[in-house]
């Protein structure tokens, strides 16, 4: 639980970038997809519940379908601009809607 802990001080916008582009490059550097699929689904599972936690459910299932969505759309996005400049560019993106969510909840 103490671990927990720890990652719930990191915003979520930050573990769903991570997840993002650390999912790609475990897949990457290890060539075994699966890898890079248990990061990003570890980080992702980690950002759905401080997500949930910060914005309320209906929120948080909107967030999580972006990370998704976001990750389902770089591959097709890889092939027109390039594998890295796609994931840093959906990572990005799902970052900004994280905090541009949660930073509306907080106020």
């Amino acid at each position: 639980m103490a671990a927990m802990n720890a990652v719930t001080r990191v915003p979520a916008s930050v573990v769903a970038a991570t997840g993002l582009v650390g999912g790609y490059s475990v897949a990457r550097l290890t060539g075994k997809r699966p890898l890079g699929g248990l990061a990003l689904g570890a980080a992702g599972i980690m950002a759905a519940r401080q997500w949930a936690g910060k914005v309320g459910s209906g929120k948080a299932a909107a967030l999580t379908g972006l990370y998704v969505a976001g990750f389902a759309g770089s591959h097709p996005l890889a092939k027109k601009v390039g594998a890295w400049p796609s994931v840093l560019g959906v990572a990005g993106s799902v970052a900004l809607a994280s905090w541009a969510v949660e930073r509306t909840a907080a106020r």
